[in-house]
Protein backbone atom coordinates (compact mmCIF):
# COMPACT_ATOMS: atom_id res chain seq x y z
CA UNK A 1 0.00 0.00 0.00
CA UNK A 2 1.52 3.31 -0.74
CA UNK A 3 4.14 1.71 -3.03
CA UNK A 4 4.75 3.36 -6.55
CA UNK A 5 5.50 0.94 -8.46
CA UNK A 6 8.16 1.66 -11.87
CA UNK A 7 7.10 -0.50 -14.92
CA UNK A 8 9.58 -2.40 -16.40
CA UNK A 9 9.25 -2.59 -20.54
CA UNK A 10 9.60 -6.04 -22.22
CA UNK A 11 10.84 -6.35 -25.65
CA UNK A 12 7.25 -6.16 -26.69
CA UNK A 13 6.47 -3.19 -25.59
CA UNK A 14 4.08 -3.77 -22.63
CA UNK A 15 4.11 -3.20 -19.29
CA UNK A 16 5.28 -5.66 -16.92
CA UNK A 17 5.02 -5.97 -13.61
CA UNK A 18 6.65 -9.46 -11.74
CA UNK A 19 4.19 -10.98 -9.04
CA UNK A 20 4.93 -13.65 -6.52
CA UNK A 21 2.68 -16.56 -6.21
CA UNK A 22 1.52 -18.48 -3.87
CA UNK A 23 -0.06 -22.01 -4.72
CA UNK A 24 -1.79 -24.61 -2.35
CA UNK A 25 -2.91 -27.50 -4.21
CA UNK A 26 -4.61 -26.41 -7.24
CA UNK A 27 -5.29 -22.39 -6.00
CA UNK A 28 -3.28 -20.20 -6.54
CA UNK A 29 -2.96 -16.65 -5.54
CA UNK A 30 -0.78 -13.76 -6.52
CA UNK A 31 0.46 -12.91 -2.91
CA UNK A 32 2.95 -9.73 -3.76
CA UNK A 33 4.14 -7.48 -6.69
CA UNK A 34 7.33 -5.89 -6.93
CA UNK A 35 8.68 -4.01 -10.53
CA UNK A 36 12.00 -5.90 -10.47
CA UNK A 37 12.41 -9.53 -10.95
CA UNK A 38 15.07 -9.44 -7.86
CA UNK A 39 12.51 -8.17 -5.70
CA UNK A 40 10.09 -10.50 -6.20
CA UNK A 41 12.53 -13.25 -5.98
CA UNK A 42 13.89 -12.01 -2.94
CA UNK A 43 10.34 -12.26 -1.33
CA UNK A 44 9.98 -15.71 -3.02
CA UNK A 45 12.91 -16.52 -1.18
CA UNK A 46 11.80 -15.01 2.25
CA UNK A 47 8.19 -16.14 2.05
CA UNK A 48 10.03 -20.08 1.50
CA UNK A 49 12.42 -19.70 4.44
CA UNK A 50 8.90 -18.86 6.57
CA UNK A 51 7.14 -21.91 5.15
CA UNK A 52 10.61 -24.38 6.39
CA UNK A 53 11.04 -22.57 9.70
CA UNK A 54 7.06 -23.00 10.12
CA UNK A 55 6.67 -26.77 8.97
CA UNK A 56 6.18 -28.87 11.99
CA UNK A 57 3.41 -26.60 13.02
CA UNK A 58 1.72 -26.68 9.61
CA UNK A 59 2.27 -30.68 9.61
CA UNK A 60 0.58 -30.53 13.06
CA UNK A 61 -2.15 -28.54 11.93
CA UNK A 62 -2.75 -30.40 8.39
CA UNK A 63 -2.10 -27.22 6.63
CA UNK A 64 -1.16 -27.87 2.98
CA UNK A 65 2.08 -26.46 2.67
CA UNK A 66 2.29 -23.19 0.02
CA UNK A 67 4.41 -23.16 -2.69
CA UNK A 68 6.00 -19.97 -4.33
CA UNK A 69 6.81 -18.83 -7.71
CA UNK A 70 7.55 -15.63 -9.17
CA UNK A 71 6.43 -14.76 -12.92
CA UNK A 72 5.98 -11.74 -15.30
CA UNK A 73 2.63 -10.23 -15.60
CA UNK A 74 1.15 -7.22 -17.47
CA UNK A 75 -0.52 -5.12 -14.89
CA UNK A 76 -3.90 -4.95 -16.62
CA UNK A 77 -3.85 -8.78 -15.93
CA UNK A 78 -3.48 -7.66 -12.11
CA UNK A 79 -7.62 -9.15 -10.64
CA UNK A 80 -9.70 -5.75 -9.69
CA UNK A 81 -10.07 -6.15 -6.37
CA UNK A 82 -6.63 -7.55 -5.48
CA UNK A 83 -5.13 -7.54 -2.47
CA UNK A 84 -1.62 -8.53 -0.84
CA UNK A 85 -1.12 -11.75 0.74
CA UNK A 86 -0.25 -11.76 4.27
CA UNK A 87 3.44 -12.97 4.03
CA UNK A 88 2.67 -15.22 7.30
CA UNK A 89 -0.98 -15.26 6.50
CA UNK A 90 -0.49 -19.25 6.08
CA UNK A 91 -0.45 -19.94 9.45
CA UNK A 92 -3.84 -18.87 10.04
CA UNK A 93 -5.31 -20.54 6.79
CA UNK A 94 -5.03 -17.40 4.72
CA UNK A 95 -5.23 -18.10 1.25
CA UNK A 96 -7.96 -16.39 -0.13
Amino acid sequence: MGQILTLERSPSGSDVIWAVISSVGRASRIAEIYPTRNAALADRNWRESQVDAYAGFLSRERQKLPHFSVAPIRRADLPKNWRPLPALGFLRGQFG
